[in-house]
């Protein structure tokens, strides 16, 4: 990622999809930015949104090859997050999630731990589990079925 992007002090879009990136870096300068898309990349980490964190509302990164998830906890305003199609596989790191207070809509389907469960059946209620706040998974909306008292 070029290190011009960093003159975009107002932008509050920035698409950077089927770029080739392979690196999220130069977000720096980016003061007001909401929405990031950097999907069908060549991204392996989240590395790099730190400049970004106290802004980003929108994260955009599914077709990349990400495997682990550090970082994203630090994402406090971060409302939508679509993952699809990366390479997560286990709820330790799917877990760094709960720590979003904002998050409300997430698509992770076409991850390994999303196959997985979803095979087994369990995905919905795992999910359900560990990230009671969200209201829309994989496109759709659900609510979370609590147990009577």
């Amino acid at each position: 990622m070029d290190a011009s992007l960093s003159t975009l002090i107002n932008c509050e879009t920035l698409s950077l999809s089927t770029n080739s990136i392979k690196k999220i870096s130069n977000l720096h300068g980016l003061k007001n930015l909401k929405v990031l898309s950097l999907g069908r990349n060549c991204i392996t980490e989240l590395s790099g949104l730190e400049a970004v964190r106290d802004t980003l509302e929108e994260l955009w990164i599914s077709y990349n090859s990400i495997e682990k998830l550090d970082g994203i906890q630090n994402m406090k305003k971060l409302r939508v997050l679509f993952m699809s199609n990366n390479l997560v596989k286990d709820w330790g790191e799917f877990s760094k999630m709960a720590d979003l207070p904002s998050l409300s809509d997430l698509v992770f389907v076409g991850n390994p731990l999303e196959e997985k469960h979803t095979a087994e059946g369990t995905w919905r209620e795992e999910v359900s589990k560990r990230l009671p706040n969200l209201t829309k998974l994989d496109g759709m909306y659900y609510c979370l079925q609590k147990s009577p008292t």
